[in-house]
């Protein structure tokens, strides 16, 4: 583990306050899911006519085309438990099979429901959990209750297992460095970072300033800042790969904030979900001017906004909410 030099001397506390008051909305629209209490979440945009997304409590994935409204169904192995997907350029539909040990493929293309899927070493970990591509033919993953990293080569079927030396550190988010070489991830269960370096798989973790922190969505952004949502006490985070020096924004709601679901656009600005509030709120965050500039109200309410997708040739975020919904926020 790497301890970090801190420097906080620049923290801002920008409290514009816990009410629930609108702030530059932006236009959010939100497609009624048609299974009810399935928790549909983790939507990839395609396309305008094509987003996928899971079904966690029903054990389905599912495309949605917003134009029409119409969803399509797709059934997976009974307890597959799908927690996250991506889609791939040639439409290869990937999730993580959470409570039984596998990432699974779908191809798309086909339509004839088949799934394919990859089991992890030994059966471990048993709970893949959010997917992420490389620029080498790979998916990085984390595993929460596994407390390991992995890395699937898609073409192989090999999967490389990383475990995190520091017990119950619930790896979560994780994304990759701008060169999509590296692997980011969040430590959830505990107040730090870590990467994997990916020729030899060495893991490094890097403990941030406050210890109550629990990071649990991350991104990255055009300077290689590492940007995270503490969900215990409520702030933004800045961490400098470079030197480790971290910088704290609190968030508009404060400590009751409980972000979740984190974008970044292609703007720099990050936007994230406050899951605290009723009704949740989206809120963007611009780096260059260190503020809270766009707080709006999820319609549905939103219940939690766990992981969102950043669409940019239509400049949309995609959300999935515990409402039963999945979420179009037009952020351009």
């Amino acid at each position: 583990m790497k301890h970090l030099l801190i420097a906080l001397s620049g923290l801002l506390l920008l409290n514009i306050g816990v009410a629930a008051e609108e702030i530059n909305p932006v236009d959010i629209q939100e497609w009624k899911v048609p299974w009810e209490d399935t928790r549909p979440r983790d939507p990839y945009a395609v396309s305008q006519q094509e987003v996928w997304f899971v079904g966690q409590g029903d054990d389905y994935i599912a495309k949605l085309n917003p134009e029409t409204g119409d969803f399509t169904r797709v059934e997976l192995p009974d307890g597959a438990g799908p927690h996250n997907l991506i889609v791939d350029t040639d439409g290869t539909v990937w999730y993580a099979g959470n409570r039984m040990a596998h990432i699974g493929r779908y191809d798309s293309n086909a339509g004839d429901g088949k799934i394919h899927q990859i089991a992890m070493p030994d059966g471990k970990p048993r709970d893949p959990h959010t997917l992420v591509f490389d620029v080498h033919d790979n998916i990085w993953f984390t595993a929460q209750g596994g407390n390991t990293i992995g890395r699937l080569n898609k073409k192989t079927e090999k999967v490389d297992i990383i475990d995190v030396p520091t017990r119950s550190a619930r790896p979560y988010g994780i994304v990759m460095d701008r060169a999509g070489e590296q692997p980011w991830i969040v430590l959830f269960g505990t107040n730090r970072l870590a990467t994997v370096d990916p020729d030899s798989l060495e893991l490094t973790e890097y403990e941030l300033p406050r210890e109550d922190t629990r990071p649990r969505r991350l991104e990255i952004t055009s300077d290689g800042m590492i940007w995270y949502v503490d969900y215990a006490e409520g702030y933004l985070g800045r961490f400098n790969p470079e030197n480790q020096e971290v910088e704290e924004w609190e968030m508009p709601a404060g400590s009751d904030a409980r972000p979740y679901g984190m974008v970044v656009d292609n703007r720099d600005r990050l936007w994230f979900v406050e899951t605290g509030p009723g009704p949740n709120r989206f809120v963007g965050f611009d780096p260059k001017l260190e503020e809270f500039f766009s707080i709006t109200d999820i319609p549905s309410g939103g219940g939690a906004v766990r992981h969102m997708h950043y669409h940019e040739p239509t400049g949309s975020v995609w959300f999935g909410t515990d409402t039963d919904t999945i979420g179009r926020a037009r952020v351009e």
